[in-house]
């Protein structure tokens, strides 16, 4: 028995409003689909985010429909959960993975918490915020009892682990039930494997590089999904690498250097089909933001698709110095929790979930936990 584990696709998503990259995200998934259609899974689970927002744009759901229907044609059942990007976080909210039960998928939810394909026991829970921790336990405890007289069990989640992101997480590794054979997780877009309980515990992660901070795993790991197979004790996970559509190239530069840099550079970005992305960090020296912005836009207008430019002056730099990358910098979200820690014990993590979106560029959101966190919190 054997299945396909993605998650995080974000489909709708339009990095730096480029209208391009919404597109590389639907290219990436389709290829997703020709693939696990080549490998023949028995089904695939889906540990949610299949979109960036709740309410989708037209071309993400068509995207969806069209991917899922060549499943179903091929008669490949899916499994998913809703994660954050999904649904609006409220009592009763619908995610938009439900339009597609008649395209071939199965929505897992808190009204069906369990399915069972063969003897295999796939239950989960969609995404729920920290402020929830004591109700996602015991929905934990709840799929343990009821996947026990089942010979393999999966158990389907979208949460981030203390162990994988000690500074955000909505759930603790101790609090993680031991009994299922497979963990398909969401929420983490890195890819991690790790044994735990009786299995595997696995982050797909997300098959297009959504922020900055993941092409460093993109490049020792790749991006794509898992190939999962129970036939043995232990299942064993195959890892299946797509090519991303487009490049991101990452530079770091002396400002004495720049213009022989930016020659080479320039060559390098003729090489690609298609316009990359660029980010570039100029060091050291003093120099005008503005005016070398400027020679970085003439230089590359032409030859990327954006530039993200940062700047480490020679100020910045000293003030840096001696400090390594294993000592204690401050976190914002721990300096809120502390600043927090006198309140109700819900506060300092709704805050940090504020904090969290809005640093992420994702109003909408933010506006959403605030009136779910009211609503569930108070009376008036």
């Amino acid at each position: 028995m054997k299945f396909a584990h993605i998650a995080d696709n974000h489909l709708g998503f339009r990095q730096y409003g480029l209208f391009e990259r919404e597109t590389d995200f639907y290219e990436v998934f389709n290829r997703i689909i020709q693939k696990i259609i080549e490998e023949r899974p028995d089904f695939v689970i889906h540990s949610g985010d299949l979109f960036e927002f709740s309410r989708p744009p037209t071309k993400a759901l068509l995207t969806v429909q069209s991917g899922f229907s060549q499943l179903k044609n091929e008669n490949i059942p899916i499994y998913a959960i809703a994660g954050n990007h999904d649904i609006i976080m409220r009592k009763n909210a619908i995610p938009p993975q439900v339009l597609y039960r008649e395209f071939g998928l199965t929505v897992i939810s808190p009204n069906n918490p369990y399915y069972t394909e063969d003897d295999i026991f796939i239950g989960g829970i969609p995404y729920t915020p920290k402020f929830h921790s004591d109700f996602l336990v015991d929905r934990l405890n709840f799929l343990e009892n009821e996947s026990k007289k089942y010979k393999k069990r999966i158990l389907v989640l979208h949460q981030a682990i203390d162990k994988y992101l000690p500074f955000d997480y909505e759930l603790e590794l101790a609090d993680m039930p031991e009994s299922f054979n497979y963990y398909a997780l969401g929420h983490i877009h890195n890819r991690i494997v790790d044994d735990f309980g009786e299995g595997k515990l696995a982050y797909a992660g997300s098959p297009e590089i959504w922020k900055m901070d993941e092409l460093e795993s993109y490049r020792k790991k790749g991006k794509g999904f898992y190939l999962v197979d129970m036939g043995g004790d232990i299942p064993n996970v195959e890892r299946v690498d797509l090519k991303l559509p487009r490049e991101i190239i990452r530079e770091n530069v002396k400002y004495t250097q720049l213009k022989d840099e930016i020659t080479r550079i320039s060559e390098q970005l003729l090489k690609f089909d298609k316009k990359p992305l660029l980010e570039i960090t100029i060091e050291g020296g003093d120099f005008n933001r503005s005016e070398v912005y400027e020679m970085l836009r003439k230089a590359f207008y032409n030859l990327c698709l954006s530039i993200r430019p940062n700047y480490k002056p020679e100020s910045l730099l000293e003030t840096l110095d001696g400090v390594s990358d294993n000592e204690s910098i401050l976190n914002p979200h721990e300096i809120l929790r502390e600043k927090l820690k006198d309140f109700n014990s819900k506060i300092p993590d709704f805050a940090s979930n504020i904090l969290k979106e809005i640093s992420d560029g994702d109003f909408k959101k933010t506006e959403e936990i605030i009136h779910t966190f009211y609503e569930e919190s108070y009376d008036n």
